[in-house]
Formats: structure tokens, C-alpha cells, sequence
């Protein structure tokens, strides 16, 4: 939903104004927005001094790993994220909108951080041109390697800012990518870079009622705690599980039960493919267990995770079910329209799973700043 208003403009400025928009090819809507938002943006809440420490949050999406890192602690410093209904809902939630196209920005303008937070797209990286340097004799480093991808963005922030630590976060099939050479050109990029790297596939289950693994990948600064870091994934599972009833709403609109036609097709649709021997089809998710993953392409038909009714066709997930189901609390606001919010929490995070990881690093960070004074002492 938006709404209007009216301004008035001098006519030097809407002069102006017309002139700039005619150049950029932007409308006046698009423009005036953009400048609203940028001086709210200056409008940020100074970092609490109750703070533990400082985090930037890139490919930010909706903010599920912002809600982590603030609860275990942090003050968020810089987002970014380019998505335009994304930065929507960022907006309606904290605030402030994220800067947009990370490739475009400088990352010595980004404000000095402790942790560098990033769910980055997974992209191909190339390998032609590290093999032609290798079979030359040359050394190829992150830039050679990761150039053009979403990942060197990360990499080229970590060597200008220099954050204490690091948490990213993406498919469990990043590991298998490209035979394993993905992850093999990530893990060696981030070693160069001089960090001591972690990583392990969590499952969120423990946290919500939904099967959905995730690699994480921490890393701790080499420079400042050496190689001697005590890190261990040890998450810390609340004491009860949460079953697919704990997030239904009791009164759900007519208009997410499936149409006949659709119902209809998803079965005919399912009972091909267990024909042939595949395990393609509809989930009907247990009110006593967890659902299959929550997907960005739920909006299409929603066919992954269905609700049973007495007596009529099965029905999707509201958008404030799927917000529960990745473990947003109630009060977060959803400003966009179904279609768009379907695709903003499955492309998410389980965030109380990311709180529990974020948790780790931060112990870890103060354990490791604990021994390093004591060394220091020693010297």
C-alpha cells in the first residue's frame, strides 16, 4: 500500500528536477523517494553503548540476519541490498533502506565494522583463467579468482575494513557446486585473506518446524588472534521443538485454499512421477512434525509445504505463517503483497538459528581478545 502527497517546488528546483530526471531517465516519483529515503537514512539511531559489537549486513534481503546479530548483541552499521521490494520491507522494519547494487560501491565508504555479516548469492566462478595462470607459473589470488562473481564483493570488503570476524550463509549445494571447485576457490580466497575459516551445514529443525540446511562459513581475523582459535558449531537447540501447529493462524482466508483445478493437477502431477520412480510431488506438512524447505518459488503454487483441511481442498501458508516458519517474531511487518512476501522468506534465514551462531562468534571474539591481551601481557 502507498500513499500520496502533494509539494510544492520553486521553479528553479522543478526546473531542475525535470532536467535531471530527463538525463537519468528516472522518474520524479523515483528521484524524490530516493532523496527522502537517503536523508532518513542520516536520521539512524546512534549504536547503543550497551552494544557488544558493530555489524554490516549485506545481501541483507528482508533483514532475518539483522534480527540475529542485534539479539546476540550487535549494532548494525551499513546494509545493503538491491532488491526494490526487499528494501521495502527493510524499510517498514528498521527504519532505514539498504544501499543498493553492492558492486558499485566503495568499500572504503562502508563504515568500520566487527563483524561482516553476508547470505551472498551463490554464482560460477571461472576456472579457465586461474588454470591458463597456473600452467603459466603465476600466482593467482581472490581478485583473479572470484572477479565478476557476487563473492569478490565480499572479499574486497573484508580486505578494506578488515572486520574482526565474518559469518556467510548459503545452500547446502554450494559445497558440490562445479565438482566441489566453488567452494574449494571460497575457502582458498578467505585463507589468503588471512582468516581462519569454519564452516559447517546446520539444520534449522531444532528452531522451527521446517527441514532447512544451510551452509555457514565463520571466520576469525589471523592478524589479530593468529591461527589458535577455539571455534565450534555447538548450537544450543531450545528445549522445545516447535511442530508445523505452533505456526498456524486460527483464521485463514479463503483465498489460500487451493482451487480445484490446482489441487487436481498437483496430484495427477504427483502420481506421474511416482510412477516413474521419482519423489516429485505435493508435501502435506504433519501438524505434529516439521515441512520440507520453504522456497522463493511458494508463490507459484505453494505445492512444498500444504496445510490439510477437514473436509476441503488444502490450503498454502499465509505470508505471517511463512514469516513463523523461518522464526520472525509477530512483530514484523510485512508491507508487500503476498507474491513478493512468499519469495522474501524463502529466499531467508531461520533466524533463531543465525542468533545462536551469532552468539558463538561473539563468545569466541572475546575469548580469543581475552588470550591475546594475555599474551601480550606475557611479552
Amino acid at each position: 500500500m502507498s500513499k500520496q502527497i502533494h509539494i510544492r517546488l520553486e521553479d528553479s528546483v522543478f526546473d531542475a528536477l525535470t532536467k535531471y530526471t530527463g538525463a537519468s531517465g528516472q522518474s520524479v516519483q523515483y528521484c524524490v523517494t530516493g532523496a527522502l529515503i537517503q536523508m532518513l537514512n542520516k536520521q539512524k539511531s546512534p549504536e547503543k553503548s550497551d552494544s557488544l559489537f558493530s555489524f554490516i549486513d549485506l545481501f541483507a534481503g528482508i533483514g532475518g540476519m539483522r534480527i540475529a546479530f542485534e539479539n546476540a548483541g550487535g549494532h548494525c552499521v551499513y546494509s545493503s541490498e538491491w532488491n526494490k521490494y526487499s528494501q521495502q520491507t527493510y524499510f517498514a522494519n528498521f527504519g532505514e533502506q539498504p544501499e543498493g547494487d553492492i558492486t558499485q560501491v566503495d568499500a572504503n565508504s562502508i563504515p568500520d565494522h566487527d563483524i561482516l555479516v553476508a547470505g551472498f548469492p551463490c554464482q560460477p566462478f571461472s576456472i579457465a583463467g586461474v588454470s591458463k595462470k597456473n600452467s603459466l607459473g603465476r600466482a593467482t589470488g581472490f581478485e583473479d579468482k572470484t572477479q565478476g562473481t557476487l563473492f569478490f564483493d565480499v572479499c574486497r570488503i573484508l580486505k578494506a575494513k578488515r572486520p574482526k570476524a565474518f559469518m556467510l550463509e548459503n545452500v547446502k549445494n554450494l559445497c558440490s557446486h562445479d565438482r566441489g571447485r566453488t567452494f574449494k576457490i571460497i575457502l582458498e580466497s578467505l585463507n589468503e585473506l588471512d582468516y581462519q575459516v569454519f564452516y559447517r551445514v546446520l539444520d534449522g529443525q531444532n528452531f522451527v518446524p521446517q527441514h532447512r540446511e544451510r551452509i555457514l562459513i565463520v571466520g576469525f581475523d589471523r592478524k589479530r588472534y593468529g591461527s589458535d582459535i577455539d571455534f565450534d558449531f555447538k548450537i544450543t537447540p531450545p528445549d522445545h521443538k516447535p511442530v508445523i501447529a505452533d505456526i498456524l493462524e486460527q483464521d485463514v482466508a479463503e483465498k489460500y485454499t487451493l482451487s480445484d483445478k490446482l489441487w487436481t493437477y498437483l496430484q495427477n502431477y504427483a502420481a506421474k512421477h511416482k510412477a516413474a520412480g521419482n519423489g516429485f510431488g505435493y508435501g502435506i506438512a504433519p501438524p505434529d512434525g516439521v515441512s520440507r524447505t520453504l522456497s522463493a518459488r511458494y508463490y507459484k503454487d505453494g505445492s512444498e509445504v500444504l496445510i490439510d483441511q477437514s473436509g476441503k481442498n488444502p490450503r498454502k501458508l499465509t505470508p505471517r505463517e511463512c514469516a513463523r516458519l523461518q522464526g520472525f517474531p509477530d512483530t514484523f511487518k510485512i508491507p508487500v503483497s503476498d507474491t513478493q512476501a512468499y519469495k522474501q522468506f524463502g529466499n531467508s534465514v531461520v533466524v533463531p538459528l543465525m542468533e545462536n551462531v551469532a552468539k558463538l562468534i561473539v563468545e569466541t571474539l572475546n575469548n580469543s581478545a581475552i588470550q591475546d591481551s594475555a599474551q601480550k601481557e606475557v611479552l
